[in-house]
């Protein structure tokens, strides 16, 4: 499938017409050769791959972006709709192709391509084949991307941003799995529906695996700066914990009731992925849960990828915050960190 983007060869023959609309000025610099010039790619053109896609063109967040899939007659379709739209959108380049070769010079590949669970199939086979797929998927986007970040959105994602880092011989730095980015999300929006308050005045993390193994931080749990679980002690007020393990358990389920009730999950993980980005690309040096190598961190022993809280900029991951667990959140981040390892274990990479 041949690439399509917006070009100025609207004359006869192909004529650039760029030179006889616009006359320049006298004495006219070249532009900037500091100019930062962004470009982002993503690749599966699915329902998640277009919400990322649709929320990073709403953002103003790229100045070019590369859409890649297999089904070459939907990639273009999905292209061509976003392309209309450019008089309510912020000026970016769109390009479609199914060759990786459109990807060249990425400072961003963000992998959502997936192979879906048939209907009887186990974990282990599911990941057997989304393994061929990200052999055939990372190895050309390191090539004509060799300076690129990843972040991966494909599940499970911790596991495969094991995979992805594995094959693309990347700097752990520049390999990032979406983990619990929109977990927590849901955790705060939960906390801040239970106390009525804004849930941008939470401050709350859901670490470990990006599934049902994952942890959430009580201990450290902040509203407007005040630490809710100290705060209960120090003025006397009873909370059972059972409630809170209810909500924890709501952040759980909540992907799976989407799911049930409208057959996947998009617009949700379209922003937080988007949010990923602003902070990589802008470099805002900002602190999220993502899928990191954990190795070395809160006791944790072996290669596996697993969320902390980590700050995000221009160089991927820059550091990963620390933060205090108790010792029961250490355990269960440790357990869960077996969880992944154990599966990933079978893989034979």
């Amino acid at each position: 499938m041949h690439k399509s983007a917006s070009g100025s060869t609207l004359g006869p023959g192909g004529l650039d017409l760029t030179q006889a609309f616009f006359k320049p000025i006298t004495n006219a610099a070249p532009p900037s050769p500091t100019k930062r010039h962004n470009k982002i790619s993503v690749i599966g053109a699915g329902n998640v791959g277009m919400a990322i896609a649709q929320t990073i063109l709403t953002q103003d967040l790229t100045d070019e972006l590369v859409l890649v899939d297999t089904n070459a007659d939907k990639l273009r379709g999905e292209m061509l709709d976003l392309q209309h739209a450019a008089a309510f959108l912020p000026r970016t380049k769109i390009h479609a192709s199914s060759d990786s070769s459109v990807t060249a010079g990425s400072d961003l590949c963000i992998v959502t391509a997936g192979a879906r669970q048939i209907p009887g199939e186990s974990r282990l086979n599911l990941l057997q084949r989304n393994l061929s797929l990200f052999r055939a998927i990372i190895p050309p986007l390191v090539r004509y991307s060799p300076d690129t970040t990843l972040l991966i959105v494909s599940n499970p994602v911790d596991v495969l941003t094991y995979v992805a880092w594995k094959l693309s011989g990347f700097p752990s730095n520049r390999v990032i799995g979406s983990g619990t980015n929109l977990d927590s999300s849901r955790f705060r929006f939960l906390i801040a529906d239970h106390l009525d308050v804004n849930a941008q005045d939470v401050q709350a993390y859901i670490v470990g695996e990006h599934g049902d193994s994952s942890v959430a931080l009580w201990s450290s749990i902040s509203i407007g700066g005040v630490p809710v679980l100290s705060f209960l002690e120090n003025q006397q007020i009873a909370y059972e914990k059972e409630t809170l393990e209810n909500i924890h358990k709501s952040v759980i389920d909540s992907a799976y009731e989407v799911i049930r009730l409208k057959g996947y999950t998009s617009w949700a993980i379209g922003y937080s992925v988007a949010n990923l980005a602003r902070s990589i690309l802008r470099d805002q040096r900002k602190i999220h849960p993502v899928s990191v190598l954990a190795k070395g961190f809160y006791g944790i022993d072996g290669e596996v990828f697993l969320s902390l809280p980590a700050q995000l900029g221009r160089g991927g991951i820059l550091g990963v915050t620390n933060v205090h667990l108790n010792q029961e959140e250490t355990q269960r981040l440790v357990d869960s960190a077996k969880t992944i390892l154990e599966v990933q274990t079978q893989l034979g990479i």
